[in-house]
């Protein structure tokens, strides 16, 4: 089979977890290339260590992570970043003594060529104008949605196949969580970047994504489309309530 052919990212039965308590149980789900994929559930559910395994950070105790056709369920972390994948972590994590510019710069530590370099700094710019404005002042002063958006950048710098983002939404007021969500969305046209986004803020997400895993107590319990979901109040209370 062609590689084409395969999903970009496909899990199968992925256990794990911390010490001797297990989070993620059986989890198999996959994403295909250029889509904008959720992973929702309520606080505790899994969905952080979901994300921080599929970037090797946390070591899979059973089942495979398939990634650009091959197993990469061993790899590290640092190989895992260099293939294509970023995470942008909760909570708008940046270099608070760093400038708005070498944070940027910093997220590009994988790429060699300096003309692609240029050129995802510039879309950068042009997609969040504040962090143009504000290149030389540090990250650490910036509002916490400004600092989100660099976060974001920081991860698109490195021009990543697959972006993995982690509650981008949280504590940020709805006009600023619209206006990520929008960034998001046009970040992933523009770059043909696929997307998997965790975020507790259901509406927001929905509005942005393509399909929807609902994961409840370190299990996938159904797929749905956002619509559907949405739209099945028996479903919605059940899992997102």
């Amino acid at each position: 089979m062609e590689t084409s052919h395969l999903p970009l990212l496909s899990v199968d039965d992925l256990s794990t977890g911390y010490s001797k308590k297990i989070v993620l149980e059986g989890v198999s789900f996959y994403v295909k290339e250029g889509e904008r994929v959720a992973i929702v559930g309520r606080n505790g559910a899994g969905k952080s260590t979901l994300l921080l395994t599929l970037l090797g950070v946390v070591k899979a105790w059973r089942g495979h992570i398939a990634y650009l056709g091959k197993d990469w369920t061993h790899f590290s972390a640092g190989e895992r970043v260099r293939s294509g994948m970023a995470l942008v972590p909760q909570g708008g994590r940046v270099f608070a003594n760093l400038m708005v510019r070498e944070n940027l710069e910093l997220g590009a530590y994988v790429v060699e060529d300096p003309k692609a370099v240029a050129s995802s700094m510039k879309l950068v710019y042009e997609t969040f104008p504040v962090l143009h404005k504000r290149a030389t002042q540090e990250a650490g002063t910036m509002s916490g949605g400004e600092r989100q958006m660099l976060a974001i950048g920081r991860a698109m710098m490195s021009q990543p196949k697959l972006l993995m983002l982690d509650e981008p939404s949280l504590g940020l007021a709805p006009p600023v969580v619209k206006e990520l969500m929008d960034k998001i969305y046009g970040l992933s046209t523009a770059l043909e970047t696929t997307i998997l986004i965790v975020e507790q803020n259901v509406r927001a997400a929905f509005k942005i994504v393509e399909r929807v895993y609902v994961l409840k107590l370190g299990k996938i319990v159904f797929e749905e489309k956002p619509e559907t979901l949405f739209q099945d109040e028996r479903l919605r209370k059940a899992y997102l309530a």
